[in-house]
């Protein structure tokens, strides 16, 4: 198959958006991608997408934007600015409901490094083990997710991008931190890259040959998205050569799969390509958050983990939707979240016990939702620090007021009165 891939200016030439949407359906469609980073591929319309059920099909919510993604007042303004073509006041609209979207959950502007007096702009070391490098060619993905918590990346405000491609810089700063033993290559996609691209980035690792660096992970939607990239694209055995090359050299090679629903793996592409990827001895590890509207079943979660551990991956994470984006529309409650997770974990054997969660990806951490309790009389929430800026809180349980609306760590308050652990 060769890549195709289609937006908000060309989606309607999709032969099956003519034939099964209607024109107020594709008109909302418009509407939500001029706020919504909107990108498929034949792939994802050809094999994935049930188009007789589209309104309730998973992969197609995956990847389309929906009217509901805004609220409703924010909705009726953009319809009305589209349809006067008022491109200045459209613009403007656009831009601010992205800012009050939240752009940057998590503070991700405080963990960007610096080395001399020089900004790793395109970099974030929020924990002390593990560095993030966002590579300037992979900002972009082979489709987008309607609910990523990266969208600014692919808005064309340059003020909310991360991006570099000095690694020459990067490599200076893990040379300077012996505590960092990970690196983690992310974006977008930085599997989008050509081979003799990404090349560019990894061999200079390799060959600087730092001690203290031990794991390269690759975080990528690929797998579900295009595993054409690992079978019939020009450079796939190119590019699994690499994957030999960095395991070869000693590194042990994470592949951090992003996959949200069970039938993301039932596709005879994607399995081929799984194994391929394995017999580079590169190790699967699959993440997810749990989303309103696509994955919001524990049934899902259990046949998902189940396939994947049958394939030889690894259940690593389920993660709570970010507070940016249109987490109205996609989030679902602390406790919710907890329950669904809880009974998909109660139907799976060991093997895919691996994975943690559900987890919010904060600012002061990754804080997981350990359960439900009742103490001293209290009904509460536990709560745990998978991973923390300050590693002394990591694995300690503390517990918030039970509530069960809330769906983020600061709508929450600290039970028995004080503090949260990373507050003191």
């Amino acid at each position: 198959m060769e890549y195709r891939a289609y937006n908000a200016k060309s989606f309607k030439k999709i032969p099956q958006i003519q034939r099964f949407l209607s024109n107020e359906d594709i008109e909302n469609i418009e509407i939500a991608a001029l706020v919504f980073p909107f990108k498929v591929n034949n792939y994802l319309i050809d094999k994935l997408i049930d188009w007789e059920n589209y309104q309730n099909d998973p992969i197609f919510r995956l990847v389309f934007p929906h009217k509901d993604m805004l609220f409703p007042q924010d909705y009726e303004k953009l319809k009305t600015l589209y349809k006067k073509g008022d491109k200045e006041a459209l613009n403007k609209a656009v831009y601010d409901i992205r800012m009050r979207m939240n752009p940057h959950p998590a503070d991700q502007k405080s963990n960007v490094p610096t080395i001399n007096g020089k900004e790793l702009i395109g970099s974030q070391h929020k924990y002390k083990e593990t560095i993030l490098f966002f590579p300037k060619q992979g900002q972009t993905c082979h489709a987008y997710c309607s609910f990523c918590f990266r969208w600014p990346q692919f808005t064309g405000i340059n003020e909310l991008k991360f991006a570099m491609k000095e690694v020459d810089l990067l490599i200076e700063y893990i040379k300077a931190h012996p505590a960092i033993t990970d690196l983690i290559f992310t974006g977008g996609d930085p599997l989008i890259m050509n081979t003799k691209l990404l090349r560019s980035y990894i061999e200079p690792i390799l060959k600087a040959k730092i001690p203290h660096l031990q794991n390269i992970r690759f975080g990528t939607k690929t797998l579900g998205f295009w595993p054409y990239r690992f079978l019939t694209d020009k450079d796939a055995d190119d590019l699994l050569k690499l994957f030999e090359e960095i395991v070869a050299h000693g590194y042990h090679l994470a592949f951090m799969a992003h996959f949200n629903h069970y039938r993301e793996l039932e596709t005879d592409e994607v399995k081929e390509a799984v194994k391929r990827i394995q017999q580079t001895g590169a190790i699967i590890r699959t993440q997810a958050p749990l989303l309103r509207h696509i994955n919001d079943s524990s049934k899902v979660w259990e046949k998902m983990w189940k396939k994947q551990v049958h394939m030889g991956m690894v259940p690593y994470y389920m993660f709570i939707a970010r507070d940016t984006g249109a987490q109205h529309y996609f989030g679902i409650s602390l406790v919710e979240a907890w329950k669904i997770f809880k009974d998909a974990l109660s139907n799976v054997s060991g093997l895919a016990r691996t994975v943690r969660g559900p987890s919010m990806s904060a600012a002061p951490g990754k804080i997981a939702i350990s359960g439900v309790s009742e103490i001293n009389g209290e009904k509460v929430i536990v709560l745990n620090m998978l991973q923390a800026k300050n590693p002394e809180f990591v694995d300690i349980p503390f517990f918030a007021k039970y509530d069960e609306k809330a769906q983020w760590i600061d709508e929450l308050e600290p039970a028995f009165g004080g503090k949260f652990l990373f507050e003191k």
